[in-house]
């Protein structure tokens, strides 16, 4: 099943014939023990890309849902949270708290920048806080956390790290394995989901807990929701064979498929790859007189903010790309029409990216703009294979 355009936005991404292949098979019965049997490895796959040592959930479900699961599970009614928000979808926790009855306060900063390390610090020196979340690529404004700085910030006092993964999963490295100096400062839990870097199509909700978050549940006397209460789930995620709520029979067909597609490209190579085409893009469209929202010390390897030179509108730019079947999501909020945002993330590769450097070049001609077409895409591949090296060696 061939992508007839070319799905360049911050997710869904674009799938794979192998992926839509697992996703056409006939649905067996939600309970079947073949079914399990895939079910059990695609988890397994899940933990072994965390290196957790805790429980991986998956469940029919958004990244919202994720979120909602993550914060019911952790953080009790009326204890405290800390939102480490660099845009919409850090400010979406804050959503999910009030309905949880949980008291969220949020840190923030301008759209592009970082939250202070040392803000962060002083907010947690108040005392009181059970959680922090932080975002790990906001899809709205392509900050990248500086998660190295901020856990063993937030462990010292400590305080549970919640990482939301959604636009990060699969294209960033998230260890829960990894010690930040002292033994227990770990990231906690990853929450994502299936649509973004993973490479499966929208529709599951992905949770991992490690031990901290584990013991947090295990001293909540009762949680306000029965779907997403992991001790409703936890005899079905080790027994996928046994029944709760309907599995997702052929989504899950998807998810197998695309975790073994990781699998076979490996974590260090998959890192790099998403690290190179990052760069690689904000290099080639920044040659066309794009300027970034987020700059390249705080962007992050799964999409990119472009802000539009003068002349070019919004609706009718995006409008002519989507003719020649590109697709780009626009800015949000305040940023609505200045720019829009590109998805380089999961299965998509390096020739992919070509084309879309050139329709993009087409397209400012069209609209009586120079580009340079050939610089362009000389750029990308000086900054991506560039930026490879270094990426790799690092996630070794």
């Amino acid at each position: 099943m061939p992508n007839k355009e070319l799905l360049l936005i911050p997710g869904p991404t674009p799938v794979t014939d192998e992926v839509y292949a697992a996703l056409a098979r006939e649905t067996m019965a939600h309970t079947d023990t073949r079914l399990a049997a895939l079910f059990k490895e695609a988890l397994a796959l899940t933990g072994d890309m965390f290196h957790s040592e805790g429980e991986v959930y998956v469940v029919a479900g958004s990244g919202t849902l994720a979120m909602e699961m993550a914060l019911t599970n952790t953080v009790a009614p009326g204890e405290k949270l800390l939102v480490v928000s660099h845009g919409y979808f850090g400010d979406r926790f804050l959503g999910v708290a009030a309905a949880l009855g949980i008291q969220a306060e949020s840190l923030s900063a301008p759209p592009g920048v970082r939250v202070s390390p040392a803000a962060v610090d002083a907010a947690l020196g108040d005392g009181g806080f059970k959680a922090v979340a932080v975002t790990h690529a906001d899809t709205s404004t392509g900050v990248l956390a500086d998660v190295d700085t901020l856990v063993p910030i937030v462990k010292k006092h400590g305080v549970l790290f919640l990482l939301d993964g959604v636009c990060a999963s699969a294209a960033v490295p998230e260890d829960m394995s990894r010690v930040y100096g002292s033994p227990d400062y770990r990231i906690d839990l990853v929450l994502t989901a299936s649509q973004k870097a993973i490479g499966a199509p929208p529709g599951l909700a992905i949770v991992t807990f490690g031990p901290a978050a584990l013991k947090a549940r295990a001293a909540l006397p009762k949680v306000g929701s029965y779907y997403c209460d992991i001790a409703n789930w936890r005899e079905i995620m080790r027994e996928p064979s046994r029944y709760f709520a309907t599995h997702p029979v052929n989504m899950i067909y998807a998810y197998h498929a695309a975790m073994k597609i990781i699998e076979r490209e490996g974590l260090a190579a998959r890192y790099a790859r998403h690290a190179g085409i990052g760069v690689g893009m904000r290099a080639a469209l920044t040659s066309y007189g794009f300027s970034l929202l987020t700059a390249e010390g705080n962007a992050a390897p799964t999409l990119s903010c472009f802000l539009y030179p003068a002349r070019l509108e919004d609706i009718s730019f995006r409008a002519a790309l989507k003719e020649k079947k590109l697709i780009v999501a626009g800015l949000l909020g305040a940023l609505s029409g200045k720019g829009f945002r590109m998805g380089h993330m999961g299965n998509t590769r390096e020739e992919e990216f070509l084309q879309a450097i050139a329709v993009i070049g087409e397209t400012l001609r069209d609209f009586g703009l120079p580009a340079d077409i050939d610089r362009a895409r000389e750029n990308f591949l000086a900054s991506y294979y560039a930026a490879q090296a270094p990426a790799r060696s690092d996630t070794k």
